[in-house]
C-alpha cells in the first residue's frame, strides 16, 4: 500500500522543506529495545529506552564504512528515501544521500544510519512513551534530557548495530551539536565529524525565540500541564505558533522578500483561524498547522531545551580546551545569510580547532537561504561536493606544480609546517605532503578551489585575508607561504603584520609591475599592465582584473625596511621565455616573478 500523499502548500503558496514531510508511518523504520537504565546528565534516568532508526547501504566486513547522520530539532529517522521502494516518501536530506557518485553520502559505499533523537515523537523513547511507573504517558514528567543524553542513546544503537567506530558522524543545526558532542565525548568513535549549520551555542537572541515557542506551547489552555495525551483538545494552536515562530528564525530577509514581497498584499484562500491578512500569514499558518499532524508538542519542549541547554564554551579558552582531546578530522559549513547559527559562530569552532592543532576544512557557503539553507537543493549542491570530498578517497590525478611554482619549495625547509594562503586547489601542499611534511594548511577563498584541494586529502579553511589570520596562533607554523596573491590583497600591512604573527618565517611571491614587458605596455601602448597572478599571463584588462596593488621588486624591498622585516633571501625570475630562468642582472626589470623569504 502506498503511503499518504505529502501535505503540498495551497496553490500559489511557497513550499518549504517541511512540505514532503509525512505524518504517517514510517515504512523503513526499524526499533531496538535497551531495557537497561540510561543514566541522564541532569540527575536521574530513564528506565529504559527504544530507538527508532533507519538504515541506508550495507555495513561492509570490516565494519568501517558506517556513517551517522542526526537530524534537527524537527527532523525523525527518515533522513532519504529508499531508492528500491517506489512508494516510500522523500526524505528531509535526500539532495544529500543516496546511492552513487551523484551523491555527497554515497549509499553504494557507505553504510548509512539515522536514528530519531532521545525526545522525539517518531519512535525513539520520548514524552509521549508510557511511563512503566504509572502506565500512562510520561507528558510533563519526562525528565529533562540533553545531547549528550541523545548521543548516549545512539551509542546504545551504535553496539547493537556492531559498529565500533564511525566513518563520519553528520549533522545540522541541532545535528550539527549531536555530531560534535560524539567529537568531544567519544573522540576514538569517529573518524570524521561534519557539522553544518551548527554552533558551539545558541546565541541569547536565538534562545529568546525558544523561549516565546515554548511559552506558546506552555500557555495554551489544552496543554493540560503537559498531561493531555487522550484529551479530545491538544495543545494544537501553542504548537503551530511556535512552529511559525521557527519558520520565521530559519529564512534570511532576503529570502522571506522573495518568497512574499512580490505579492505581500494576497493572503491564499486557506481554511485556518491564524491570521492571512498578508500572503507571508497564510505560509505561515499553512505550515504551523502541517507541523501540528506529525510532531508533539511536549517534544518539542523536550528537545528545544536540549539544544538551548548545549554549551561548548562561550569563549575561545574554553573552546579550546573542549576540542583538546578530540581526534577526528573536521568539516564545518556555514551559511552567509543564517542570522540563527552565525558563520561568526562557525568561525568560532574553526578557530578553535585550528589553534588546537586539529585537522579543519571550513567554507562558508554564499547563500540568500538563510539557515534552511543546509536543507535545500540549491545549497546542498554548493557543500555537498565537500562532504563528498572527505568522505571520499584522495584524488590523486590533479596536475602538479607549474616550473615557476617548483622555486618556493627551494624556501621550505624539510619536515616544516606550512601555512598556504590562497592555496588554490592545493598543488602546493600536496606536493609537500608527498615529499613527508606532516602539519599543511591552506587558506582558500573561491569554493571550486576549495573542493578540489579538499579531494587532495588537505585541510583548507575558508577565510577573508584581508581580515588577518585570528584562526591561527602565534607562531604556529615553521612557513607561511603567500603564492600570487600579494597583488589582490586590500590590506597588505595587516596581513604581512599577521603572516610574520603566525609563522617564524614568510614567503612571498608577487608579480613585478615593473618587469619590462609592462613597462612597454606603458610606455609604448599607453595602456595599463594586464598580469594575470603569478607567471607571466596577461589575460586580464583593466576593468575586470583582481589585481589591486602592483608593487615592483624594488617597491616590495621599500616596503619591507620600511615595515621592520628582513629579507632573508630572494629568487627574481623570468617566466616568459618559456623556460623559468634567474633574472640575477636588474630583476627589477628583467624578472616578471618574486620570490622573498622575510622575518620579523
Amino acid at each position: 500500500m502506498a503511503a499518504p500523499a505529502p501535505s503540498l502548500p495551497p496553490a500559489n503558496l511557497p513550499g518549504s522543506t517541511d512540505d514532503l514531510r509525512v505524518a504517517g508511518p514510517l515504512r523503513h523504520v526499524q526499533t531496538a529495545r535497551f531495557d537497561e537504565p540510561l543514566p541522564l546528565e541532569l540527575g536521574g534516568s530513564l528506565p529504559g529506552v527504544e530507538v527508532a532508526y533507519e538504515t541506508w547501504g550495507k555495513l561492509n566486513a570490516a565494519r568501517d564504512n558506517a556513517v551517522l547522520v542526526c537530524h534537527a530539532i524537527s527532523g525523525d529517522s527518515h533522513a532519504a528515501c529508499h531508492p528500491d521502494d517506489p512508494d516510500d516518501d522523500p526524505g528531509w536530506w535526500d539532495e544529500l544521500i543516496g546511492p552513487g557518485t551523484d551523491n555527497a553520502i554515497d549509499t553504494d559505499r557507505l553504510f548509512v544510519v539515522c536514528s530519531n533523537v532521545l525526545g522525539g515523537c517518531r519512535g525513539t523513547t520520548g514524552p509521549g512513551t508510557t511511563d512503566p511507573k504509572t502506565g500512562r504517558p510520561y507528558g510533563a514528567d519526562f525528565p529533562a534530557i540533553t545531547v549528550g543524553d541523545m548521543v548516549n542513546t545512539q551509542r546504545r544503537l551504535m553496539h547493537h548495530l556492531g559498529i565500533t567506530r564511525w566513518r563520519a558522524v553528520v549533522g545540522g543545526s541541532l545535528g550539527g551539536h549531536q555530531a560534535m558532542t560524539w567529537a568531544t565525548g567519544y573522540p576514538d568513535a569517529m573518524r570524521t565529524c561534519v557539522a553544518v549549520g551548527t554552533s558551539p551555542r545558541l546565541t541569547s537572541q536565538a534562545l529568546a525565540f525558544d523561549v516565546v515557542a515554548r511559552n506558546a506551547i506552555q500557555t495554551d489552555p489544552s496543554f493540560a500541564g503537559g498531561q493531555y495525551y487522550g484529551q479530545p483538545q491538544q495543545p494544537d494552536t501553542g504548537l503551530a505558533i511556535a512552529r511559525m515562530l521557527g519558520h520565521i528564525t530559519y529564512l534570511s530577509p532576503a529570502a522571506m522578500d522573495a518568497k512574499f514581497e512580490r505579492d505581500r498584499h494576497q493572503p491564499r484562500d486557506l481554511n485556518t483561524s491564524f491570521e492571512k491578512r498578508f500572503s507571508v500569514g497564510s505560509y505561515l499558518a499553512h505550515q504551523g498547522q502541517k507541523f501540528v499532524d506529525r510532531f508533539d508538542a511536549n517534544s518539542y519542549v523536550a528537545i528545544s531545551l536540549a539544544m538551548d541547554r548545549f554549551d561548548l564554551g562561550h569563549d575561545h579558552a574554553t573552546l579550546m580546551k573542549t576540542f583538546a582531546d578530540t581526534s577526528c578530522d573536521w568539516l564545518v559549513v556555514s551559511f552567509s545569510t543564517d542570522w540563527l547559527f552565525t558563520p561568526a559562530q562557525s568561525r568560532q569552532l574553526v578557530n578553535a580547532l585550528t589553534q588546537s592543532g586539529k585537522r579543519v576544512s571550513y567554507t562558508e557557503v554564499t547563500s540568500n537561504a538563510g539557515h534552511d539553507g543546509f536543507l535545500l537543493a540549491e545549497e546542498i549542491g554548493k557543500y555537498g561536493p565537500l562532504v563528498a570530498a572527505k568522505l571520499g578517497d584522495i584524488d590523486a590525478s590533479a596536475p602538479p606544480l607549474r616550473d615557476h611554482d617548483r622555486h618556493l619549495l627551494d624556501f621550505i625547509p624539510a619536515g616544516a609546517s606550512v601555512l598556504d594562503l590562497g592555496c588554490g586547489s592545493g598543488r602546493l601542499l600536496a606536493e609537500l605532503r608527498d615529499r613527508g611534511h606532516q602539519t599543511l594548511m591552506g587558506v582558500e577563498v573561491a569554493q571550486d578551489k576549495l573542493i578540489a584541494a579538499v579531494r587532495r586529502g588537505l585541510d583548507v579553511i575558508d577565510v577573508d585575508l584581508n581580515a588577518g589570520l585570528p584562526a591561527f596562533s602565534d607562531r604556529q607554523f615553521d612557513v607561511v607561504v603567500l603564492s600570487a596573491t600579494l597583488q589582490i590583497i586590500e590590506n597588505v600591512a595587516g596581513l604581512l603584520d599577521e603572516m610574520t604573527r603566525v609563522g617564524q618565517r614568510v614567503v612571498v611571491s608577487f608579480s613585478n609591475f615593473a618587469f619590462r614587458d609592462f613597462r612597454k605596455m606603458f610606455a609604448e601602448q599607453g595602456r595599463s599592465p594586464k598580469a594575470e597572478a603569478g607567471g607571466g599571463s596577461y589575460g586580464y584588462e583593466w576593468h575586470d582584473t583582481p589585481n589591486r596593488r602592483f608593487p615592483s621588486i624594488a617597491d616590495f624591498e621599500d616596503f619591507c625596511t620600511q615595515r621592520g622585516l628582513a629579507i632573508h633571501r630572494a629568487s627574481y625570475l623570468d617566466t616568459t621565455t618559456g623556460a623559468v630562468v634567474e633574472a640575477d642582472d636588474d630583476p627589477n626589470l628583467n624578472a616578471d616573478l618574486a620570490i622573498v623569504e622575510v622575518s620579523r
